[in-house]
């Protein structure tokens, strides 16, 4: 199974508003591009994987870069707090666990 951005990216967003609920429309306009730029990250490792260019534990630590980078642009956000930031992240791609998680031969998420 391939992973494609568009089949991740929308249902990514959608978690992370509804975990962001009230605080949504201060982060959107960060958020909708960042969470773009995760999925296009969790594409490329698992290309990366599949041609055997990386292994599992160098694709869980290119995530956690990612991860981190995202969580940086979000907390730049006046008012929102980390852990907000951090339950949105982890919402974003809790939605898109099996779908990431079948594309490869290991668990990422």
């Amino acid at each position: 199974m391939s992973l494609k951005i568009a089949d991740i990216v929308a249902p990514m967003v959608t978690a992370a508003k509804d975990s962001l609920s009230t605080d949504w429309s201060k982060v959107k306009d960060y958020a909708k591009p960042e969470f773009k730029r995760l999925a296009h990250t969790l594409v490329d490792i698992a290309k990366l994987a599949a041609n055997q260019k990386v292994s599992a534990a160098e694709a869980k630590s290119l995530l956690r870069i990612h991860k981190n980078t995202t969580l940086m642009v979000m907390l730049t956000v006046e008012g929102l707090g980390i852990i907000a930031a951090e339950n949105a992240i982890n919402a974003a791609l809790k939605v898109v666990r099996d779908t990431v998680n079948g594309a490869l031969p290991f668990k990422l998420l």
